[in-house]
């Protein structure tokens, strides 16, 4: 095992631990990068990751400074070693790089390296970038010049050990750079859903509530010579009509751009969302919480999703003149409910019927965060919908 400022199992361990942590791709490569070069106690160090195009859809190095980094100029091409790592997908260890006939070069101002090392990292067939080091540190070895300056100190070179070490290194971060690809497409198809859903929900209500708007108005404009009466009631028509379109828009920001949880916090972002619906619709809604500590982010995610997807039905189609928002703490976790004293239903009708009123979804979001969910629904007698979440 190499020696350095940290070695052996307990540095390779934080290692892996470290890429576990992140779900971002650009956070995981950086960590990647970051722990080979410290546990190969290594100058300088890279990971590309290849586009289809022969370039690099994204490259992070580590030793290198970001003025160092502007100088050399755009990225570069797939060619030389970093091919051979890619297109063959075979480690790479070399006691002076330039020497390899399939060295090309390198900008003026790019580092001098020598002493080279280089790990595909893959998932089973599939090359998901090339991660290399350069310039094996040394006591007397001093900061290699630019290419084209005076020559560095002999170098030291990469061991058959450091080449071990690295190829466990690549395995895990094929893992962890595979869960956080995972991670962000996931992301990508709820933020995808929610757009879906919004669209559908506006023209569904806001568009109808559009159209007869301008439907009245029309026959307010013909009757307001012949039948001032009547042409009065229908500009009264339009202004209720102008008015739940307006509610409708207002509910539909408030979803389609929450407060940040990150900043907020639940309790603020659920409670804010609350009064502007007590606002903008002719029900009351009222929001209560009791000894609330910050859970894990994508239990607060849900928990706020849960409770939007809930008010949302209990605003639009149960009729209810009253709307309680509870948010509990439950051991270490929570409990939310949203109880309404509406027309109420018979969920069992409502699943026969193909009618979901998002309750899918809503359980969707529950177990996948290790939650739960109750429909709590009889007709004449509202509904309480409660989701329990473990915290951590």
């Amino acid at each position: 095992m190499t020696t350095g400022p940290r070695s052996g199992l307990t540095a390779v361990s934080t290692a892996l631990l470290a890429m576990s942590r992140h779900l971002q791709v650009h956070d995981v490569l950086k960590t990647i990068v970051v722990s080979a070069r410290e546990l190969l106690d290594a100058r300088y160090a890279a990971l590309g990751v290849p586009d289809d195009h022969g370039g690099f859809a994204q490259f992070v190095v580590d030793g290198v400074s970001d003025e160092q980094w502007k100088a050399i100029g755009p990225l570069p091409r797939q060619h030389g070693v970093l091919a051979a790592m890619i297109q063959q997908a075979t480690p790479e260890r070399l006691a002076d790089v330039r020497a390899d006939p399939r060295f090309g070069g390198w900008p003026a101002t790019h580092p001098n390296m020598r002493d080279f090392i280089g790990m595909p990292v893959a998932d089973g067939d599939e090359v998901l970038g090339a991660l290399f080091l350069a310039n094996k540190k040394r006591p007397d070895r001093v900061d290699e010049p630019p290419c084209g300056l005076e020559e560095a100190a002999p170098a030291c070179g990469f061991t058959a050990e450091d080449e071990e070490l690295l190829s466990v290194l690549a395995q895990h971060a094929a893992i962890a750079l595979t869960n956080a690809r995972l991670y962000e497409r996931s992301r990508e198809l709820t933020i995808a859903e929610e757009r879906a859903r919004l669209s559908h929900e506006l023209h569904d209500a806001v568009a109808q509530k559009l159209f007869s708007l301008r439907l009245t108005a029309q026959a307010a404009a013909a009757l307001i010579d012949r039948d001032p009466g009547r042409a009065k009631e229908e500009l009264h028509e339009a202004a209720r009509l102008a008015a739940e379109a307006t509610d409708e828009l207002r509910a539909a920001v408030v979803e389609l751009r929450p407060a940040g949880l990150d900043e907020d916090g639940l309790v603020a972002t659920l409670r804010t969302q609350v009064q502007v619906l007590d606002r903008a619709h002719t029900a009351k809604v009222t929001f209560a919480s009791h000894g609330i500590r910050a859970l894990p982010a994508s239990q607060e995610e849900a928990l706020l999703r849960v409770a939007q997807e809930a008010l949302h039905n209990a605003l639009r189609h149960s009729g209810a003149g009253l709307v309680q928002v509870t948010l509990t703490r439950v051991g270490q976790g929570a409990a939310l409910c949203v109880a309404d004293d509406g027309c109420g239903f018979e969920p069992e009708a409502v699943r026969k019927a193909g009618r979901h009123l998002g309750l899918v979804s809503m359980r969707d979001r529950a177990s996948g965060v290790g939650g739960s969910l109750t429909v709590t629904s009889e007709p004449g007698l509202g509904t309480a919908i409660e989701m329990e979440v473990p915290g951590g």
